[in-house]
């Protein structure tokens, strides 16, 4: 976990310390960021529906099962 951890720090120190020596450096910052919460908003929004929303505990437990269990093409 330490290694990981310490390899996460490094690049984020490396990016940091690159942008920071660049002229536009804050901008591409800031160019990144809108761009990673747009796709992560339109992910949510259109692909990531609330398809358990609005349903009893009941209907949840069915609904998962229904989805996680595979569908036989051969009746038992």
């Amino acid at each position: 976990m330490n290694r990981i951890l310490h390899a996460a720090s490094a690049v984020w120190r490396f990016y940091r310390d690159g942008f920071r020596n660049m002229t536009w450096g804050r901008t591409l910052w800031i160019i990144i960021l809108v761009k990673l919460l747009v796709f992560f908003v339109v992910l949510r929004l259109f692909f990531f529906q609330p398809v358990l929303k609005g349903l009893s505990d009941t209907e949840k437990q069915e609904t998962v099962g229904r989805n996680l269990t595979p569908k036989s093409s051969v009746p038992l």
